[in-house]
């Protein structure tokens, strides 16, 4: 193992919690992979940002826009396709990981969402969907057809998006351990925390609105759509704040029976 990748390890274990376990290559694989489809999705989404952005600006001068919907809702699949083959990618590191293990341990007790993801982030993640998803309803009556196809590309995003989301929670919490003794079991779990809040953090959530709800002049919808931006980061941060961190969530799951 590089000095670089122990020293990364090493942080990481003593941030959560772990500075007397000693950092090994099965961490530093799941760990760097993880790095690697974060920097990715984050660039993903920049790109899905920038090319919605060029695509109504090109639509601008256009007298026939009955194009501009389709390429919209064809960026919003393209993200969720992309995000999804990021989480398979993680998962198959993971799992080719674990059979390079002499000896391979399981988790003592079920993981279940609620140990792992925990009420209040579910609730938190519920509550933006079902925000976003009012806000894209309301504004489908308007006699505005820019907007409407707006709240179309909205919904057919946050469809994608929830689909997404359950599924891929999903094979967080029942993929086997990949983990040889008590120490990277624990670790285990903890990236198993981190997938999971990482998964139902609503950037996407956040952006489709501010995005794609905007009509032939300003109106409450904007109002409202940055209003789910700023709400939504002051209520993220309280639960962040008000939550236990990922070390001893992680515990407190492998203690649950």
């Amino acid at each position: 193992m590089r000095q670089a990748d122990h020293t990364e390890v090493k942080q990481w274990l003593t941030q959560r919690g772990l500075a007397d376990v000693e950092p090994t290559p099965l961490l530093a694989t799941r760990l760097a992979v993880r790095r690697h489809a974060k920097l990715a999705d984050s660039l993903l989404l920049a790109a899905f940002l920038i090319g919605a952005a060029l695509t109504r600006a090109l639509a601008l001068p256009a007298d026939d826009t009955s194009w501009l919907p389709l390429v919209l809702a064809a960026l919003v699949v393209g993200l969720l396709v992309a995000q999804w083959l990021l989480g398979g990618w993680v998962r198959r590191v993971d799992q080719r990981a674990g059979g390079e293990l002499p000896r391979r341990v399981a988790h003592p007790v079920e993981l279940g969402w609620r140990a792992v993801l925990g009420r209040p982030h579910a609730g938190f993640a519920v509550a933006t969907f079902a925000g976003a998803l009012l806000l894209a309803l309301s504004v489908l009556p308007i006699a505005d057809a820019t907007l409407r196809n707006g709240a179309v590309v909205v919904l057919i995003g946050l469809a994608g998006t929830g689909v997404g989301i359950v599924l891929q929670l999903r094979q967080v919490l029942a993929s086997p351990a990949v983990a040889e003794d008590e120490a990277s079991l624990t670790a285990d779990v903890i990236m198993r925390v981190e997938d999971a809040r990482a998964l139902v953090t609503p950037s996407l959530v956040w952006s489709l609105p501010a995005i794609f709800l905007y009509g032939e002049s300003l109106g409450w919808w904007n109002a409202v759509s940055v209003a789910l931006v700023v709400v939504g980061v002051i209520a993220l941060c309280l639960v962040q704040f008000r939550t236990a961190d990922v070390g001893t969530t992680a515990r407190r799951a492998m203690a649950t029976r």
